[in-house]
């Protein structure tokens, strides 16, 4: 379960939906950008009702930065929702722009994403190629919203007024297994800006993450890699559980054996963009 979900006016976030599903029938046929996580989930799933199975793609983009368990997560929850899959192979480590990990690293990684789908549609006779960005996204900096915009990629769920806590509780109402699941972007995101991006630096983080997932942290999570250290942010309901010494020895042991010399807990605890932060940059 996330942190200080704000309150939802449920009619609200119904009429928001009803929009949606007008403007995805309006366009009948989409491509999503799928990664898996609440928005697109929630997005695949409602294009599946506005214009059925045959008229809809979620496509997987795969790469280093895409953590091995959400891609799994992302397989098995399209084949709950029968939503047809397609996974493709997408390359942003090879972009020297990219690797070195600049504030705007998004910017090059999507553009590499939809250079690889916005074909895949045109091949298919999908009208349109969609991404599961929010009306809560343009509170932050978000470079790789211009690549989107570069491709002709629209977002249904901003332009339909939908944020985040809205596409919870209407994932809620759904069924879908995503409802509650944390936020979890590209691995490159615990790499503090202009440390190069290497699969080495992501598989670390990987293994790091998923090592304090088997001690049981559910909530919010974030290994942030800072050379031989490893800055942990967790969510609130679980900080004050895991700052008790015997509860920071073992996730501290549990990030050594990830490789990392060094661990602290971030007393500040989760905070989305938090390397923005760090950078001086903003939305």
């Amino acid at each position: 379960m996330t942190q200080d979900a704000p309150l939802v006016d449920p009619a609200l976030a119904t009429e928001k939906e009803g929009r949606l599903i007008a403007q995805l029938r309006q366009r009948g046929s989409i491509l999503v950008g799928f990664s898996g996580g609440v928005d697109s989930v929630y997005l695949a799933a409602v294009a599946v009702e506005a214009v059925g199975a045959a008229n809809t793609l979620a496509v997987i983009g795969r790469s280093p930065s895409y953590p091995a368990v959400q891609w799994e997560a992302a397989r098995s929850v399209a084949l709950q929702m029968s939503v047809p899959l397609l996974e493709v192979d997408t390359h942003e480590l090879d972009d020297p722009r990219y690797a070195a990990n600049p504030a705007n690293r998004c910017f090059y990684c999507k553009t590499e994403l939809w250079s690889v789908l916005v074909p895949i549609a045109a091949g298919r006779g999908l009208a349109v190629v969609a991404d599961g960005s929010n009306a809560d996204d343009w509170s932050d900096y978000r470079p790789g919203a211009q690549a989107a915009r570069d491709h002709g990629v629209w977002s249904p769920l901003s332009e339909a007024g939908l944020t985040k806590a809205e596409i919870r509780h209407r994932s809620a109402v759904r069924g879908l297994p995503t409802a509650n699941q944390p936020a979890s972007p590209c691995l490159s995101s615990r790499l503090p800006y202009h440390v190069a991006v290497t699969p080495e630096r992501l598989a670390q983080v990987e293994r790091a993450e998923a090592a304090l997932r088997a001690l049981g942290i559910t909530g919010d999570l974030r290994v942030r890699h800072h050379g031989d250290l490893a800055r942990v942010e967790l969510g609130r309901a679980e900080l004050e559980s895991w700052l008790e010494p015997a509860a920071s020895s073992r996730l501290a042991a549990a990030l050594r054996s990830a490789g990392y010399a060094r661990a602290s807990i971030d007393l500040r605890g989760f905070r989305s963009g938090s390397l923005n932060v760090l950078e001086g940059v903003g939305a």
